[in-house]
């Protein structure tokens, strides 16, 4: 799934209007920092990771049972 900002934004204005109704500065900041922290998370993992073709390989075994692991690196990018 692409990166969604909406979203992200969202959550933090979500987060801060959350802490703002608590009675002690350390709950707010305790409970911004955690949903903050969370909604980061959610946005970060939500990611598509897309690497391009070409990363090499090697493979073994017979012709109907081909086993195999890429013997390079590959660089991603999120989206």
């Amino acid at each position: 799934m692409p990166l969604d900002k909406t979203t992200l934004g969202n959550s933090i204005a979500s987060a801060f209007a959350k802490a703002q109704g608590l009675s002690t500065a350390s709950d707010a900041q305790s409970t911004l920092a955690s949903s903050i922290a969370n909604a980061i998370d959610t946005y970060v993992k939500g990611a598509t990771v897309t690497v391009p073709a070409g990363i090499p390989v090697s493979t073994a075994g017979t012709a109907a049972a081909q086993t195999g692991a890429t013997t390079g690196p590959g660089t991603g990018s999120l989206s």
